[in-house]
């Protein structure tokens, strides 16, 4: 049994899988900029927002924390923040320095412009990426691992396949000692419930019903009732055919044990062992919270298939759908699809998970990573002013 992987050990004590040089944008002006130098820079990844700029109260809270939380992730050696002025910037890099990371600024109108700003950034990017390179990976405990689990394109084999062999992973994950997120409580509505009742204490009990109250009640006030509207389309056409079939598979990816914490969006865990996150159900901005909080990896299981994977966070994806894996089998990392066709058991399939995420852990890419469909989306709750 594999009860280690090779990570990289931060200043802060926290491991990381990856070992890459964020190169972040603040605000919409700057990430011409960023995405320049990431082009230029091998070992860097961008991290821009068309937002940044005119937000207010939590909406800009959110904001201020995801992108902190990115790029102050474990799997980051060092940042370059970029912003409109040094000040800004200044804001934005105080919060990631707090991990011990290396972190330096460049503002736009005190570079004198974009080129000198872009030519500036890869030089320092440069450095950076040099020393992060010197860097070795370690023997790490498994406990150290912070696994986000996510769903999306579900359908008949989602809960009957992938997601419940995602959740023997969680399990053995959390019986490790190690943390498993679970997210998207809009996708809970008629088995919330069940999770309530695993939470440890009645504070997140409460918070998980309201968490998909809010999610409900927003839906109504802007005119579309989620009881009425879910399975969508996609789903039916993949068989499912009750709001309570799709939840209840969405939640057996998260597997069994106790609820220890319930978080906001994009915050950290400061438990180990099953957490839930306040996320919303798109999977780009889902996935964007599960890394600002701090998730190593993020496992995506789909039936009907999606190719979108985190940044930062590496993304396995994996279907119980032979179908999906036959024709998007490019973008699959794990088909456990042969519980269907061959009689694969739950267990054997949750140990292929097991062996691949460590693998992935370890340094092993995954197609996500391979062919660059990765994308960030932070949440926003209120317009710009």
């Amino acid at each position: 049994m594999t009860d280690t992987f090779f990570g990289f050990r931060r200043a802060d004590g926290r491991v990381g899988v990856r070992n890459l040089v964020a190169i972040l944008s603040a605000m919409d002006n700057t990430n011409p900029s960023a995405e320049r130098i990431t082009s230029m820079v091998r070992g860097t990844a961008v991290l821009a927002t068309p937002f940044g700029r005119g937000q207010i109260g939590e909406d800009f809270e959110v904001t201020r924390r995801t992108l902190a939380g990115i790029a102050g992730h474990p799997n980051v050696a060092g940042v370059l923040v970029l912003s409109l002025s040094l000040a800004s910037g200044e804001e934005l890099a105080a919060r990631v320095r707090a991990t011990g990371a290396p972190v330096e600024v460049l503002g736009l109108q005190e570079s004198g412009g974009a080129l000198a700003m872009t030519m500036e950034g890869v030089r320092i990017a440069t450095r950076m990426v040099l020393a992060a390179s010197e860097l070795a990976r370690e023997p790490c405990p498994l406990r150290e691992l912070t696994v986000g689990v996510e769903c999306g394109g579900s359908d008949t084999t989602s809960g009957l396949a992938s997601n419940p062999a995602v959740g023997r992973f969680s399990d053995r994950l959390v019986d490790s000692g190690g943390t498993i997120i679970l997210s998207e409580p809009a996708e809970f509505m008629g088995a919330e419930h069940i999770l309530a009742a695993r939470a440890e204490n009645p504070e997140d009990a409460r918070k998980i019903f309201d968490m998909v109250r809010w999610f409900e009640d927003e839906a109504k006030r802007n005119g579309v009732d989620m009881r009425g509207t879910n399975p969508t389309p996609d789903n039916i056409e993949g068989g499912l055919t009750t709001l309570e079939e799709k939840s209840l598979g969405a939640i057996a990816k998260g597997g069994t044990r106790p609820i220890v914490e319930v978080t906001d969006y994009s915050e950290p865990p400061g438990k180990r062992g099953l957490v839930v996150m306040n996320t919303p159900s798109a999977a780009c901005e889902s996935m964007t919270g599960l890394a600002a909080g701090g998730a190593q990896i993020i496992i995506f299981s789909t039936g009907r298939g999606n190719a979108i994977g985190a940044p930062i966070a590496p993304t396995v994806k994996v279907t119980g759908n032979p179908n999906t894996a036959r024709t998007m089998g490019e973008n699959i990392d794990v088909d456990v699809s042969a519980i269907l066709t061959d009689g694969e058991t739950l267990d054997t399939a949750g140990e292929r998970v097991w062996e691949r995420v460590v693998k992935v852990a370890s340094g092993a890419l995954t197609s996500c990573e391979v062919l660059d469909e990765q994308q960030l989306s932070v949440s926003r709750f209120g317009p710009s002013v």
